[in-house]
């Protein structure tokens, strides 16, 4: 999962917004946890009512007010924002433990080609291995709110064994009945984010206002 961003800059959503420097931070802060790439910006409508869903279903996952052991998650805000001082008031109500790209990283467009991003706001959920677990969760966790994560959680087992603790590997927890649906709900498109030639282009131009309810237009 790391080398997605080997080499760039990660920052902490802090009052210092402290840099991520050293491949070895950026490993623990991504590896052998579902992360979740957060495409918005604070121009869009829609991607402003639904921040605060999202902030909810995060903290109540990872804050330990809310739960005895934070969940394997990590969140990174790529920002489609036209302008920097846009990003940085959208994010400044939102979690600390967030970590999103600087503006001026091209990574946040190609990210977005990358897996195939059409409209905002979107969420794309990545195995630890880097593999596509669902291609826009948007909807599914306005619907389930933090239930959506035990979900992606069985999925990743199923799909991926090294997201397991060392000691679940001698002896696995039984399947719940429900899990060949889930196999199939969240089977992965291994070819999705692997091509990086075969993305369309994208352009930068402003976001479209549209209806309350529809999701803003991205490409």
């Amino acid at each position: 999962m790391a080398s997605l961003f080997s080499g760039r800059i990660l920052i902490r959503n802090n009052s210092d917004q402290d840099e991520v420097e050293t491949e070895a931070e950026l490993s623990r802060r991504l590896e052998n946890r579902l992360v979740l790439l957060f495409f918005s910006a604070g121009s869009c409508p829609q991607c402003q009512a639904f921040a605060p869903v999202l902030k909810d279903f995060f903290v109540r996952l990872t804050d330990e007010f809310y739960v005895l052991r934070a969940a394997q998650l990590a969140l990174i805000y790529v920002s489609q924002d036209p302008t920097e001082e846009q990003q940085h008031l959208f994010l400044k109500d939102m979690p600390e433990k967030w970590l999103f790209l600087p503006f001026h990283d091209d990574l946040r467009r190609d990210l977005g080609r990358r897996f195939s991003v059409r409209r905002l706001p979107a969420v794309v959920v990545l195995k630890p291995s880097g593999d596509v677990l669902t291609s826009d969760a948007t909807d599914e966790i306005q619907r389930l709110g933090p239930a959506c994560f035990a979900n992606w959680q069985e999925a990743a087992e199923l799909l991926d064994r090294s997201f397991l603790q060392p000691e679940d590997l001698d002896e696995p927890a039984r399947r719940s009945i429900t899990e060949p649906l889930r196999r199939r709900k969240y089977r992965v498109d291994r070819d999705m984010g692997r091509d990086w030639g075969r993305g369309r282009s994208g352009h930068d131009s402003g976001y479209p206002q549209g209806d309350a309810g529809a999701r803003a237009e991205l490409w």
